[in-house]
């Protein structure tokens, strides 16, 4: 896969939204921009991509855990997801490599 899209999202919503509205979600590299995303996605998958919407979840404020080995402090890794609107009557499949 292209270094700039990590995986794509295989979620019962997602799987949905692709179905009903074209739109495909991706985990991608959270230091990439909508330009670059979109340009992997139609270089990848040969499609039209006419919208890319962003969002960054997790991390943030570190969790504290009471163990038996005392308290520790984790934080979730960022992650950024992009929702990838395709050209209408093209299809990403993306169960095709599973």
């Amino acid at each position: 896969m292209n270094s700039m899209i990590k995986k794509p999202l295989l979620t019962e919503k997602a799987t949905l939204d692709s179905e009903v509205n074209n739109r495909y979600a991706f985990i991608v590299d959270r230091r990439a921009n909508k330009l670059e995303i979109k340009d992997a996605i139609e270089k990848q998958y040969g499609v039209t991509v006419e919208n890319v919407r962003t969002m960054r979840y997790g991390g943030g404020k570190p969790k504290t855990k009471f163990t038996t080995r005392g308290i520790s402090q984790e934080s979730k890794p960022i992650l950024k997801k992009a929702i990838v609107t395709v050209a209408e009557g093209e299809m990403i499949n993306l169960y095709e490599n599973i």
